[in-house]
């Protein structure tokens, strides 16, 4: 069978990424860049630059991924959609809820693969982290905290942190619960004199019950992408800068002074780091794709999953500015 003919619009920071693995993915074959910037970080090789969509869309791709600002995926996406072209956005899926379902139905309607690069599904640690969760081996999940910070990114202008890295964590946190937000409360902060938040906390329910808390922002001198777990049976940590996740059960010793075994609550017990495959999230992500565009059984990220992650932040952001709980 005949690779699948594929173009990348925006070869920034994280489209230099998409060039390099969409070269090395079976299947694909990475014959059209666009980006009206040029090429910043060399990476088109013999490929021209091509100016923009349009013109994308003349090189003849079967599918295509959109790496270019937020406020610019709607336009793309559309216009791919109509072109008849699978295509993959970059998260979030859009600027805003209403962007989001325009694209959303667009891609509906014409029968194509819409997918969303909620990259951090593919994470080891995480989808290690799901399975473990699914087959029992926390016992009742009780609550999911989040921590993503570190130091601002210059690629980011058009979106603040709840949006560009808050998304990453309610979206994993509702995969690997397997459940959907119901409702959110947050609190934002405006620290490095730009129009979009740059610190937001933000406290949630699932509709499973497991509680869930999420502390991210751009203003801390270390990086921190913990994803902590807490069930009847212990704690998973996940650390997906390092794909490692830890499991800390609880301790089960023994307490002879039995007046006070009330107050006790749990102890800590035996730590286990597990080995498992690491596999390049966005090479795995990439993988999906294709096989979402082949008709193969495939855990891509889909337009309406994408959307609904966008509901959720957007509702954490009114619930920052109206100091209330927001019911999703």
């Amino acid at each position: 069978m005949a690779a699948l003919r594929a173009g990348l619009l925006g070869v920034g920071m994280m489209g230099r990424h998409h060039a390099r693995v969409m070269r090395d993915v079976d299947g694909i074959d990475l014959v059209a860049i666009a980006d009206p910037g040029g090429d910043p970080h060399g990476v088109a090789g013999e490929l021209p630059i091509l100016p923009d969509i349009e013109s994308l869309i003349d090189a003849g791709v079967d599918l295509a991924v959109v790496a270019v600002p937020t406020q610019f995926h709607e336009d793309a996406a559309l216009k791919l959609a109509a072109a008849g072209v699978h295509t993959l956005v970059e998260k979030p899926i859009a600027h805003s809820v209403e962007a989001g379902r325009r694209m959303t139905a667009a891609f509906t309607d014409a029968g194509l693969v819409g997918a969303v690069g909620h990259i951090e599904r593919f994470n080891p640690a995480l989808q290690e982290l799901r399975r473990r969760i699914a087959q029992g081996d926390a016992g009742e999940v009780f609550q999911i905290a989040t921590r993503r910070q570190g130091p601002f990114p210059a690629r980011i202008a058009d979106v603040g942190v709840g949006k560009d890295l808050a998304s990453h964590d309610i979206d994993l946190t509702a995969w690997v619960a397997q459940s959907d937000y119901v409702s959110v409360s947050a609190q934002t902060t405006y620290r490095s004199g730009r129009e979009h938040e740059d610190m937001i906390a933000a406290t949630g329910r699932l509709a499973n019950g497991v509680i869930t808390n999420h502390l991210v922002n751009w203003l801390s001198p270390m990086k921190e992408r913990l994803t902590i777990v807490t069930g009847e049976k212990g704690a998973f940590v996940a650390d997906t800068a390092t794909g490692d996740l830890t499991f800390h059960a609880n301790g089960t010793f023994p307490l002879e002074w039995e007046s006070i075994s009330a107050f006790r609550g749990v102890s800590e017990g035996d730590v286990t780091r597990f080995a498992f495959a690491k596999r390049e999230p966005l090479r795995v992500e990439h993988e999906a794709f294709r096989d979402a565009v082949l008709g193969r059984p495939s855990e891509v990220v889909t337009m309406e999953q994408g959307l609904r992650t966008l509901m959720v932040v957007e509702a954490a952001l009114e619930s920052a500015r109206t100091a209330e709980t927001v019911v999703i």
